[in-house]
């Protein structure tokens, strides 16, 4: 049973101009007008963890784009199995403008907050606002360089560095979220388990574990629980991950 919840303005959801993803969703270039506009088309819905928001095949009536927490994109195969191929974080887009159907299964990972817009009048809004098409095309770029980077992280890199890669996807995330810089130690909450972050990496719970112990015990991170993270030093991280400083990959 679906258990997502529809939020009025009473509810206390943000204001447009207020929306802690402002800066980096689809709305970033917006000017005053055009966030009227979207207003009028827009709600919130929110997901409990575990929650499914759509079915790959489902026919969508909305676009969205997340607010809070973490949503996994996953595509189920014929034999049952289940291979998640993505994750969206804040200010990333769900849905896509022309297309009716789902191509993806959706699930909420974390307690999960979406900013929705009704899709036909989304589509409309495009054609008449150039910054909204030409802010969706930069986030459709950026997501293809993305799975070209998770291409690389599943197919050639050690445990160890998948699991440094990760958290410095995150941990970037978090910055550029936050608008903090990385010239100080970097502190978050890892959003996914061990158990998440093994069956995306295609690892063994173990693994991970081994994996995350090690890095706390090197200094490369620190740990309060199981998934409050302090980043000492982001560039030693980053010399975990097998990227090069240019952002390619160490051969």
């Amino acid at each position: 049973m679906n258990t997502a919840v529809k939020l009025s303005h009473n509810d206390h959801v943000p204001d447009c101009r207020d929306c802690p993803i402002r800066h980096r969703a689809v709305c970033a270039r917006c000017e005053a007008e055009e966030l009227e506009r979207l207003e009028e088309i827009k709600y919130y819905r929110t997901y409990p963890a575990g929650q499914t928001v759509v079915w790959a095949g489902d026919r969508m009536d909305f676009v969205a784009s997340v607010v809070s927490g973490i949503a996994t994109l996953s595509q189920t195969m014929e034999d049952g199995r289940t291979q998640m191929v993505g994750l969206l974080l804040p200010s990333d887009f769900i849905g896509r403008p022309g297309r009716d159907d789902a191509a993806y299964d959706v699930t909420a990972t974390t307690d999960l907050i979406i900013c929705c817009f009704r899709k036909r009048p989304f589509e409309s809004l495009m054609e008449k606002t150039p910054h909204i098409g030409q802010r969706l095309l930069e986030m459709t770029l950026d997501e293809l360089d993305a799975a070209r980077e998770w291409m690389l992280l599943l197919g050639r890199k050690t445990a160890r560095e998948k699991i440094a890669s990760l958290i410095a996807i995150i941990a970037r995330r978090d910055a550029s979220l936050n608008l903090k810089g990385k010239d100080k130690s970097m502190v978050f909450d890892l959003p996914l388990t061990r158990e998440a972050m093994a069956d995306y990496l295609g690892l063994t719970l173990e693994t991970v574990s081994r994996q995350i112990t090690a890095l706390r015990k090197d200094g490369v991170i620190q740990l309060e629980g199981k998934r409050h993270v302090t980043i000492p030093d982001f560039e030693r991280l980053l010399g975990e991950t097998g990227d090069d400083s240019d952002g390619g990959y160490l051969v």
